[in-house]
């Protein structure tokens, strides 16, 4: 149990957890044999590989805001959007990275060159899908004129009211509020969540690392789940390709929990484990840790056999406690459709 809560730390911090990646509690192919189970069908192959362009797509998108508060914004030059504006947006390709692709995109669609600087949001359509939000600031470069258009985009300037523009979606209204909102608590320095890049690990498959928190009735001190399965570790399941993380959460909840599952909340993402892999090595999976707190005292709450609670020290869970507050993790967003680029 040792490495439990040094572990934690490192998640908390937004780095990755120093476990092996076969400690997965809940398999594709254990999922599928609950299915069995239950007289279903088999709904995904046991041994499914995320790879980009193939199983899975991630895509990127950059929001950057100038001292007067402006959007950077891009003007589409794709025929089935064509003069309509967005945020820099795009798929990653194989062999490169979410900060990478960051980096890329916003060169080819703006003219300017940004690093990021922290995840703003995460979100997944079924589980194959993945749009990672990210912050950044400009660089150096030129913003493209419309002199310069190609087939990335028409042009780009800073924007400060987007109901000025025609937009290609509005999908991207709620994220620059949230990226606005996390300027000023940034400026002002008001609690947001620490800055938050991927972590460079590569994964061979997809998946959900959870932190579940409950604290005990008579004592008030926090506890975290510890899966006994192996060596002791934080629970992890594979992500089912096809189904939401929503329904990928209840599922694994309940085996944990039993079908008595006790009233708790997903609060966001505390880190993300991701890093390219150079072909033919062809797997391009990712690690998401999401905090979780169950709302039931800790003596109210059952568990499944190699399953049990682990106390934190004071420091930990005070951290703990206060990253469950209202922007204290990166938001997860679970929407029913995606975009075929951005």
């Amino acid at each position: 149990m040792e490495n439990i809560e040094k572990n934690v730390v490192l998640l908390l911090n937004g780095k990755d957890a120093e476990e092996p990646q076969d400690f997965c509690d809940f398999t594709l192919e254990d999922q599928n044999e609950a299915a069995i189970s239950k007289g279903l069908a088999p709904s995904a192959p046991p041994d499914f590989v995320p790879v980009l362009r193939q199983s899975v797509c991630y895509v990127v998108m950059a929001v950057i805001i100038n001292e007067k508060n402006e959007i950077l914004m891009m003007q589409e030059a794709k025929s089935s959007c064509a003069g309509q504006w967005y945020l820099p947006a795009g798929r990653v390709e194989p062999n490169e990275s979410i900060m990478d692709a960051f980096k890329r995109e916003v060169l080819e669609e703006t003219g300017l060159t940004a690093e990021p600087s922290t995840l703003l949001m995460v979100e997944s359509a079924a589980g194959s899908w993945y749009r990672f939000v990210l912050a950044g600031n400009v660089t150096g470069g030129s913003i493209k004129q419309p002199s310069q258009a190609d087939s990335e985009s028409l042009q780009a300037k800073w924007v400060q009211n987007l109901a000025d523009l025609s937009l290609r979606a509005g999908d991207i209204l709620s994220i620059v509020e949230h990226a606005r909102s996390f300027k000023v608590h940034l400026d002002t320095h008001q609690a947001f969540h620490p800055s938050l890049l991927p972590t460079p690990r590569s994964y061979t498959k997809l998946f959900l690392r959870l932190i579940i928190c409950a604290r005990r009735k008579t004592n008030n001190k926090v506890h975290v789940l510890v899966s006994e399965k192996t060596a002791a570790h934080l629970p992890v399941c594979e992500i089912h390709p096809g189904r939401s993380l929503h329904a990928i959460l209840k599922k694994f909840m309940t085996e944990m929990f039993g079908a008595d599952l006790p009233s708790h909340r997903p609060h966001g993402v505390l880190a993300l484990g991701h890093h390219c892999q150079q072909r033919p090595k062809i797997t391009d999976g990712l690690c998401l840790t999401l905090l979780v707190s169950v709302r039931l005292p800790l003596e109210e709450v059952g568990l499944i056999d190699k399953y049990s609670w682990f106390q934190v020290n004071l420091e930990v869970a005070g951290t703990l406690l206060s990253r469950m507050g209202k922007f204290r993790t990166v938001p997860l967003n679970v929407v029913r459709t995606s975009e075929s680029d951005a």
